[in-house]
């Protein structure tokens, strides 16, 4: 294995490299650093999250500038605040023996005034946010017209954040002979695309294949009920009891949510979102490093900075939208050649992306139960057990030995240590002595279409004509029904209705608000549907699920004759029942509802021109 010494480094990185205790590279650092030494050349870097990309570009740009210039020379682009601090602090650390090496951070949330100050004292290399550094170019407070090197770090990330403009904008302030160097830990179309636009001839360096998690990561994952999602997260972090965590969501709504329930439930978390001042940000990460912050929840942007080596578990409490993010989230475990667990918290309309992830990462996840009460409390017991074998006593507590054992002169040692331990045992045992099970059935195995037992699906006769597609649906409900993201799922919209599901928990709930409901003028009814998602004809029961004769609804063969009344006609009421049925609407030959069908009044849901139909005489 190559040395620092052998890539041609000088003897103050040198220096530097033995002070930080570094000993040997990392593949993308024994790959990058030679290259970019001995050429003048545009380079392609991909590596995972956590595997020394900033060393890899930053030896080498340290190396090439002129120190005893004032001239910016290098620029480095990064997504987030965090990072840009992060890459500036670790230059700084391999700059130390460089006399006269001044390298200035610019971005949002911090004095514009003071950052082009230090700009102005003789910066060498500026490390940068898109938008900030936009922003002071076209108030003309720096000048990157004769930078020799740039650097676009987590390429894919500013992608994903849109700042595809801005960094165009950038480097057209930059000259055409300066090398690009493009660091990424994943290489979608539109990091391709920058690439060919930007740079001339780029060599590319892989580092394990592209998209790929690292090796030192597991994954796993939990199939739950949406409604349960953060009672699994609970027990996902009593069943770890030394974890030490990143909690991935998607909004910052969610991720304060989260952190605010996980302090009040008694665990130590924190926030760490784009609502956050720069100094809240601070002493957010400053507690998570201390781990004082046992349970860091954040957004995918603001942990680009998170640089903490000993992170022991990764948690998508959801997952991301895109897919591609995951390989950045599971990059913050398994860091410095240390083992890490990346879990997903999955509820069964997501389940879908476990593959799709699988396929990107190449790697399998191993699916996991939601530990039980008892397991947990056998964990909690265990624990401290452990810890307090491996406690070393001092002489502070002598002093009032004397009166701890005169209060247990005639307690047994056996006794002593039931005593004891039951305080850690009844606390969790009462908590979860009445707990359920919260795994679920994975429908994995039988494909997609198959649907839990504990699900109902129901037909709703609004679709495709009344301006409806499975998304705008599926935003309807929720919205209407006060329902979660994940509460309505296996949304498919036909021509003029529509299928949905959910838990079968809220049937009761979905029938009761769809009794008599109107929107713009016309009944909006929602009924149960017996096919539960596969291919094939389905019976739907009448006025809401509720089968209306004793017997159990019409047979089918007054299905079939209703299947063949006219479409110009509506079917007449039927008067068993006081709740109004359904307009009768065209099926298609999958997931058709059979059943007998019942008027509605009023006018077409959003404009639609579907005919009129006459009554029967």
């Amino acid at each position: 294995m190559r040395t620092f010494q052998e890539l041609g480094l000088n003897e103050d990185l040198l220096n530097a490299i033995t002070d930080m205790g570094f000993v040997t590279p990392s593949d993308v650092q024994a790959q990058a650093i030679p290259l970019l030494l001995n050429e003048e050349r545009d380079l392609v870097a991909l590596a995972q999250t956590g595997t020394g990309k900033t060393a890899a570009f930053g030896f080498p740009m340290l190396e090439k500038i002129d120190i005893d210039s004032r001239t910016t020379q290098g620029l480095i682009l990064s997504p987030t605040r965090e990072l840009c601090l992060q890459i500036t602090n670790e230059l700084k650390q391999y700059g130390k023996y460089c006399n006269g090496l001044n390298v200035v951070a610019i971005y949002g949330g911090a004095s514009i005034t003071e950052q082009a100050k230090q700009v102005k004292r003789g910066a060498q290399i500026i490390v940068a946010t898109p938008g900030r550094m936009k922003d002071m170019i076209s108030r003309k407070l720096v000048d990157i017209s004769k930078i020799q090197y740039s650097v676009l770090d987590e390429a894919d990330e500013m992608l994903n954040m849109g700042f595809y403009e801005d960094i165009t904008d950038i480097l057209s302030h930059t000259p055409d002979d300066k090398s690009t160097w493009l660091f990424s830990a994943t290489m979608p179309r539109e990091v391709a695309a920058i690439a060919n636009k930007f740079m001339y001839d780029p060599l590319e360096i892989t580092v394990g294949n592209k998209n790929e998690s690292t090796s030192n990561v597991s994954h796993e994952y939990y199939l739950v009920n949406a409604r349960d999602r953060y009672q699994a997260l609970k027990r996902l972090a009593d069943a770890h009891p030394d974890i030490f965590s990143v909690i991935f969501c998607r909004t910052k709504r969610d991720t304060q949510k989260v952190a605010e329930n996980l302090i009040e439930s008694g665990y130590s978390a924190g926030a760490l979102h784009g609502d956050l001042s720069q100094n809240q940000r601070d002493l957010v990460m400053k507690s998570f490093r201390n781990k004082q912050i046992q349970m860091l929840v954040a957004t995918d942007v603001a942990a680009r900075g998170i640089d903490v080596d000993d992170i022991t578990h990764v948690i998508n409490y959801q997952l991301p939208d895109e897919i591609e993010t995951y390989t950045h989230r599971s990059g913050r475990t398994g860091r410095a050649g240390k083992t890490g667990v990346s879990m997903v918290i999955v509820s069964k309309s997501e389940l879908r992306k476990i593959k799709t992830i699988e396929r990107i990462i190449k790697k399998q996840f191993e699916k996991k139960d939601i530990p039980s009460g008892t397991e947990i409390t056998e964990v909690q017991l265990m624990s401290l057990a452990n810890k307090i074998h491996t406690t070393e006593t001092g002489d502070e507590i002598d002093k009032y030995l004397e009166s701890i054992n005169e209060l247990f002169v005639d307690t047994s040692k056996e006794d002593l240590i039931k005593k004891f331990f039951s305080v850690e045992f009844n606390r969790f045992f009462n908590y979860y002595q009445k707990s359920k099970d919260l795994s679920v059935v994975d429908a994995r195995d039988g494909g997609e279409g198959r649907v839990s037992s504990n699900d109902t699906r129901y037909f709703i006769n609004v679709g495709r004509k009344d301006g409806f597609d499975w998304m705008k649906l599926k935003d309807f409900l929720k919205e209407k029904l006060e329902l979660g993201r994940d509460d309505v799922f296996k949304v498919d919209v036909k021509e003029s209705f529509s299928f949905f599901n959910t838990e079968k928990t809220l049937q009761e709930k979905v029938l009761a608000f769809f009794t008599d409901f109107k929107h713009e003028g016309r009944f909006v009814n929602v009924e149960v549907s017996e096919n539960k998602g596969r291919s094939g004809s389905g019976r739907r029961r009448d006025g809401g699920g509720r089968r209306r004769n004793s017997g159990g609804g019409r047979r089918r063969s007054d299905d079939r004759r209703s299947e063949r009344r006219s479409s110009d006609k509506k079917p007449r009421r039927s008067d068993d029942s006081g709740n109004r049925g359904n307009r009768r609407s065209r099926r298609s030959n999958n997931d058709k509802p059979r059943g007998r069908r019942s008027e509605h009044s009023g006018s077409n849901f959003s404009g639609s021109d579907r005919p009129r139909r006459s009554r029967r005489k």
